[in-house]
């Protein structure tokens, strides 16, 4: 049976076997799905969904209309810009060297995920490489340094293979070093190494 619960006077919808914790954060129109957990301290923010079996570990910040698919965790030190999806069964990290025995709560590093970026399902992010604005790691990658706004990568580990547009489509730049999204038909400039939308 699903039912709604309050937060902060934000409505939000949480199935009945979700965990909320008090002393977290959740914006309005945001939909958290079976057995997921939210901690205490944590941000999640407007019209956002968190699919099954979804953690969100304290101190996490998600802006709006973040997509968290099944079997996601995001541990302490991950910052979730707005728009922002996050495919099945994808993982963080939090900490460069674990050990069991060795408590390293202090040692935990940042890892920000930029505005529209997209990591495909399985892939992997090591802690402290940040994800570029609309960036897109594929399936399975795993990713050991930064990925560069509007980047495409793939593999393990995780390599350059193109340029993505907003809308997620690959693109190809001619001679003057300009692209074309083939579904907005929005114009992207490549010069240097680095790829800035055209408005």
């Amino acid at each position: 049976m699903e039912k709604e619960k309050k937060s902060d006077d934000k409505h939000f919808f949480a199935h009945e076997t979700a965990v909320i914790d008090k002393g977290c954060k959740i914006g309005k129109g945001t939909r958290i799905w079976h057995f997921s957990h939210i901690m205490p301290g944590s941000v999640i923010g407007n019209n956002c969904n968190l699919g099954q079996n979804v953690v969100v570990m304290p101190d996490v910040v998600m802006g709006d209309n973040v997509k968290v698919q099944n079997n996601v965790s995001l541990y302490t030190g991950v910052i979730c810009e707005d728009n922002v999806f996050l495919g099945p069964s994808m993982v963080f990290t939090n900490i460069i060297n674990p050990r069991s025995a060795i408590v390293r709560k202090k040692e935990y590093m940042t890892t920000i995920v930029r505005e529209g970026a997209t990591i495909g399902a399985n892939a992997t992010i090591i802690c402290g490489n940040n994800i570029g604005r609309y960036a897109f790691v594929g399936a399975g990658a795993v990713v050991t340094k930064d990925v560069a706004d509007y980047a495409l990568v793939a593999g393990n580990p995780a390599r350059q293979t193109g340029w993505m547009s907003e809308y997620g489509h690959r693109l190809s730049f001619d001679k003057n070093g300009i692209g074309i999204c083939p579904e907005s038909g929005k114009k992207y400039l490549l010069r240097e190494n680095i790829v800035t939308g055209l408005s």
